[in-house]
C-alpha cells in the first residue's frame, strides 16, 4: 500500500463557504511543494481543478514531476444535474487518463440543511447505484477505478446505507473509498466497516475525529482532526490492511485546519512515521 495526500483544501477557503482561492493554480503548486517536502508523493484533488489544466495535461504532468509527485485520484461528485454529471465524468476521466491517474472517487449529492442525518432511502440509494455504475463504466473505459465515498450529508453514509449501496451497485465498475472519520461520525466502528466491506475496498481516506458528539453541532464535520489528534484506531486499521496485503492507497485528508495546511499535514506525517512506521 502507498500513502497519499489530498490537496483540495489548499484551493478552497473553509472559512468562506469553501470559496475558491484567487489563484487555484498557484495554491496547487504551493500544496505540492509543502506535501512533497513532508514526503507525500501520491496526490488527490477535486474534479473542478482539472478545468485549469484540461487543455494542458503535459504542463500538469511537468508540474507534478517538478515536485516528484504522482497524481493518482480525481474526486468527482454528483449534483442535481445528472446529464452534466455524466458529461463532466467523461471529461474528467479523459483528463485523469492523460495525466496517469488510476482512481476516480465519487460522492453522492450533498445536502447542507438540517437534519444532517436522515432516514435510509432505499429508492435513492438504488438510483445512485445506477448512476455510479454509469460513471464507473466511463471510468473503466479510461483505465480508472471508481471508488464511491460514503459521506456525511449524503444518502450513502451509514453502515446500513453502504450495505444497500453495495448490493445495488456492480462490483465490476464500482469500488469503495472508505473514510475513517466519516464512518465514525455515522455511528460505526471504522475497523468493523473496513472488515465488512473489504472485498469492495480500493482506496482509503485517513482522517481523525474528536469523539465529543456535542462539539460543533452546527456542522459536525468540523470535528475532523489531523491523524493522532482524535480517537480513531489507525493502528488496528493499518494492521488489518497489511494482513490483507492491500494494494491501494491510504490518503490523508483534513477539511478544517487548526492553523494551516502545512501544520496539519506535518502532524499527520509525524503520526504515520512515529506510530504506524510508514513514510
Amino acid at each position: 500500500m502507498q500513502v497519499g495526500y489530498t490537496v483540495w483544501t489548499w484551493l478552497s477557503d473553509e472559512h468562506d463557504n469553501w470559496a475558491r482561492v484567487a489563484n487555484p493554480k498557484l495554491a496547487f503548486e504551493q500544496a505540492l511543494r509543502e506535501v512533497s517536502h513532508l514526503g507525500f508523493r501520491n496526490i488527490e484533488n477535486f474534479n473542478w481543478f482539472a478545468d485549469y489544466y484540461i487543455d494542458d495535461p503535459e504542463g500538469f504532468k511537468s508540474l507534478m514531476d517538478k515536485y516528484g509527485c504522482r497524481f493518482v485520484n480525481l474526486y468527482h461528485y454528483l449534483t442535481p444535474d445528472w446529464e452534466s454529471d455524466k458529461k463532466k465524468g467523461l471529461e474528467y476521466a479523459e483528463f485523469a487518463q492523460k495525466v496517469g491517474a488510476k482512481y476516480m472517487n465519487l460522492q453522492m449529492q450533498t445536502w447542507k440543511d438540517q437534519p444532517y442525518n436522515r432516514p435510509t432511502n432505499p429508492e435513492a440509494i438504488a438510483t445512485y447505484a445506477e448512476k455510479a455504475n454509469c460513471i464507473g463504466k466511463i471510468a473503466a473505459d479510461h483505465g480508472l477505478t471508481v471508488c464511491v465515498h460514503p459521506h456525511a450529508n449524503t444518502p450513502v453514509f451509514t453502515e446500513e446505507q453502504i450495505g444497500l449501496f453495495v448490493e445495488k451497485s456492480d462490483p465490476k465498475y464500482v469500488s469503495l473509498c472508505l473514510d475513517t472519520a466519516h464512518i465514525y461520525l455515522s455511528g460505526s466502528d471504522p475497523l468493523t466497516v473496513f472488515k465488512k466491506y473489504y472485498d469492495r475496498l480500493a482506496y482509503v481516506h485517513l482522517k481523525d475525529i474528536d469523539p465529543d458528539p456535542n462539539l460543533n453541532p452546527e456542522w459536525p464535520m468540523k470535528r475532523f482532526r489531523a491523524l493522532g489528534q482524535g480517537c480513531i484506531d489507525f493502528s488496528g486499521i493499518y494492521k488489518f490492511l497489511q494482513s490483507k496485503d492491500f494494494q491501494g492507497i491510504i490518503c490523508v485528508e483534513l477539511d478544517y485546519q487548526k492553523v494551516c495546511h502545512y501544520e496539519s499535514a506535518q502532524y499527520s506525517r509525524n503520526y504515520l512515521h512515529d506510530v504506524l512506521g510508514v513514510m
